[in-house]
């Protein structure tokens, strides 16, 4: 367990409660899960970096334009 390294985080009451619960229910260690939660919330953020990264050589587009082309086809 060296490897792991420790972090204060403090949890409102009932979240801590709840992960407690989860806990017990699938045998899993709260650090498990606040574990696994953080890494889906990073691999979200690196396909995001990802896509943006994909579309950086797409045309701006001006939103109030934009919205007007649609009022005038009617679509709102």
């Amino acid at each position: 367990m060296s490897h792991l390294r420790r972090a204060t985080v403090y949890l409102d009451p009932e979240v801590h409660r709840a992960l407690k619960l989860r806990a017990a229910a699938t045998d899993r260690s709260i650090s498990e899960m606040v574990n696994e939660a953080i890494r889906l919330v990073l691999a979200e953020d690196a396909e995001d970096l990802a896509a943006f990264d994909e579309r950086v050589s797409e045309a701006d587009v001006d939103f109030d334009a934009f919205v007007k082309s649609l009022r005038n086809s009617g679509k709102l």
